[in-house]
Parts: structure tokens; C-alpha cells; sequence
């Protein structure tokens, strides 16, 4: 499994990945998930990839060679929506080569990007690239992405970012996403790769690669789960008799009533009477023909 995050801000780019695969508990490798890509001061990419790591290698090494699709590569495009075509292209030339033998193999054609960058005299763009080649850009209202195992590390995401956060502040939040994804899954592992690009710079300026003995991330990891329990334990517990009225969980809902018990009821044992008794137990009567038939 994998988990990456890419936010699209205010100021620029803040990418993160993990660098954990997995085919099973007992076949663990560590894979780099992010990919730059730098023409001088013209242009600067970054991709981060999730699935099928055979197939997101195929996709990269398409790129990387600068392979020309339909005309264009990541070197000569326009813009950063041209090169997400692009990749997208190069996507569909390995489905069309692979495809089939992996379905033979009962494999999915598994592929998920986070793509983004800047070319010179344009805005930072960031796209989420799926495995069909078709994708989605980032918006003001909608500022980032995830692959991978991503519920974990959305709810921070959720209340904290927004398209005016400043970078530093984001990166923080980023690195918070993914110790809490780190926390509850083992198929998203260290070391992690982040990469906080600024706008109109053309350069990955503050790139880093994270361990367990990073000094940021050991602090992060630590105060996070300690802040958490201190707020949980702020919280006050919730009042069933209603004494305190701000506490108070018993209070009925404006929408619905309460829900229905349904008791079992107990039986009633029938009561038979003397001619009921009689009625059920009546001989039939003998005639004639039936002594004759005897």
C-alpha cells in the first residue's frame, strides 16, 4: 500500500509520499513513490504514483526517457495541463501493451498519479491522474490530493487546509496526515519523501528525505498523539441525567423519536373447557352400515 499527499496553495506545492510496497506480510520493500522532473529555469515537475508498482515504473520510464506522445513529451509542452496529457498517454501505451497479459494473470490494471509543477509565466497546477489516463485538477475549494491509504490522514486535512495556508503551516499539516496513516495501517512505512515547492522558483529548493531519526518528525509523531489524548481528556464526559444541561446526551432529537423497543411478550396459556374437550375428542357416530362394515 501507499499513501501520498500533494496540496496546491496560496504560495506554491507541498508533495509527500511513504516508500513502502507490500505483496503480502512477508514480502516488504522500500520503493521510491516521487519522481522531479527540471528543465533549467523553464519548468519543474513532481510525480508521486500508487498501485501496481510494475506498472507505475513502466509509466515513469516512458516519461524519463522523454518518449514523444502524439508529438509531445514533459520537455516540450505548453503547459502543466498538456503535460498531464502526457502522462495520461503514456499510461494508456502501457495498458494497451499489458492489459491483457495481466488479465490473464487475474491482476487489475491498478495506476493512480498526484502530478504537479509550474512552467515559466504560468501558475502552479497540481492534477490527480487515475488509471483510465483521465484527470482532475486542483481548485481553490478543492486544494489537495491523496493515494493510496488515505483515510486515515484525511480528517486533519479536512480542518486545517485551505488555499491560503501558508506553506510551512501546511507542510506540518501534511507530515500530521501521514503519522496518523503511519499509525494505523503497517502497509504505509518510512523513510518518506517530502518536497515543499515555492511558487515561481523552478527549483526543489526544500526537498528532503524523512526517517524514524529525523528530529522534526520524531517531535511531530510524539507531541501529535500526546496533544490528542490532552484534548480527548478536555472533553467533558457526557451527563445521562440531564443535571448538567450543556452535557446533557439524553436530550430528545427535533428531527425523530426515540427508537422503538420491541419486548417479547409473554404467552397466554389457552384455557379448554369441559364441552371444548368434549368437542375436540367426539367419537363419530356408528350406524347401521358401519357395524355392517365392521
Amino acid at each position: 500500500m501507499t499513501y501520498c499527499v500533494g496540496l496546491c496553495l496560496k504560495d506554491g506545492l507541498v508533495f509527500l509520499s511513504d516508500t513502502r510496497t507490500n505483496a503480502g506480510v512477508d514480502q516488504i520493500g522500500t520503493f521510491r513513490k516521487m519522481s522531479l522532473f527540471q528543465k533549467d529555469k523553464d519548468r519543474f515537475f513532481t510525480l508521486m504514483s500508487a498501485g501496481n508498482l510494475a506498472i507505475t515504473q513502466a509509466v515513469k520510464e516512458i516519461l524519463l526517457q522523454g518518449q514523444l506522445l502524439n508529438g509531445k513529451n514533459l520537455w516540450n509542452v505548453d503547459s502543466s495541463h498538456d503535460a498531464a496529457v502526457v502522462i495520461g498517454d503514456a499510461i494508456k501505451q502501457v495498458y494497451d501493451r499489458d492489459h491483457k497479459a495481466l488479465e490473464k494473470a487475474g491482476i487489475d490494471f491498478n495506476c493512480n498519479l498526484i502530478f504537479g509543477g509550474q512552467i515559466k509565466g504560468e501558475r502552479p497546477r497540481l492534477f490527480n491522474i487515475y488509471s483510465a489516463g483521465n484527470f482532475i485538477e486542483a481548485t481553490p475549494e478543492t486544494c489537495y490530493f491523496q493515494i493510496g491509504e488515505s483515510k486515515y490522514g484525511k480528517p486533519i486535512l479536512d480542518r486545517v487546509i485551505s488555499f491560503d495556508t501558508p506553506l510551512n503551516l501546511a507542510t506540518k499539516c501534511a507530515l500530521i496526515s501521514m503519522d496518523s496513516t503511519l499509525n494505523s495501517n503497517i502497509s504505509v512505512g518510512l523513510p518518506l519523501d517530502l518536497l515543499v515547492y515555492e511558487k515561481n522558483s523552478l527549483q526543489a529548493s526544500k526537498l528532503v528525505t524523512m526517517d524514524e531519526s529525523n528530529p522534526y518528525f520524531q517531535m511531530i509523531h510524539q507531541l501529535w498523539g500526546e496533544k490528542l489524548r490532552s484534548a480527548f481528556n478536555s472533553i467533558a464526559e457526557p451527563s445521562w441525567s440531564g443535571a448538567t444541561p450543556s452535557r446533557s446526551i439524553a436530550s430528545p432529537a427535533k428531527k425523530m423519536g426515540a427508537v422503538p423497543i420491541h419486548r417479547a411478550t409473554k404467552k397466554i396459556p389457552v384455557k379448554t373447557t369441559k364441552a371444548s374437550a368434549k368437542s375436540t375428542t367426539k367419537k363419530p357416530k356408528v350406524t347401521a352400515k358401519t357395524r355392517s362394515r365392521v
